[in-house]
């Protein structure tokens, strides 16, 4: 059985799917399709921490599939832009899983991350796979991922 780490990026996958079909992601479906078959040794959702109860909810259900949350504060700039960036976060946890991983799958539509998909496979020949939304993900990140699974309606909750 071949080892998976996954990775959500949840902030992009909210927006994106919500942009896209003005639908939410279904999380469990997504955990079936992406560890059928396979061990999972490492499951991350990145999400920026409000105190909101229906945000905490929410994460307690990401807990409930399988994933450990990882959260950072949500900082808002005296702009009145927001700040909530997960990049560095997840490049790391990536390049520590890799190692003891087989695959790697992100989900994500964000082409930050092809050089750490590319530089993964290269340094640990881990296969990688990306779920994203087609059109709202970057054209890099695909060509960059061994794998591509479009996120469509058999993704999103009802």
């Amino acid at each position: 059985m071949k080892k998976v780490s996954l990775f959500v990026d949840v902030q992009n996958i909210y927006y994106t799917t919500r942009d896209a079909y003005g639908r939410h992601f279904d999380y469990n479906a997504f955990w079936a399709m992406a560890t059928q078959g396979r061990e999972v040794v490492n499951a991350y959702a990145y999400a920026i921490y409000r105190d909101n109860e229906k945000q905490i909810q929410f994460q307690n259900i990401l807990r409930g599939i399988g994933f450990e949350v990882k959260l950072k504060p949500y900082i808002q700039r005296s702009d009145g832009s927001a700040k909530g960036d997960w990049d560095v976060g997840i490049t790391l946890d990536v390049m520590d899983c890799a190692e003891q991983s087989d695959i790697i799958v992100l989900a994500s539509g964000d082409g930050d991350f092809d050089m750490l998909l590319e530089r993964a496979y290269k340094k640990y020949q881990v296969d990688t796979e990306v779920y994203g939304v087609p059109q709202l993900t970057a054209a890099s990140l695909i060509k960059s991922a061994g794998r591509y699974i479009a996120i469509d309606t058999s993704l999103l909750l009802k």
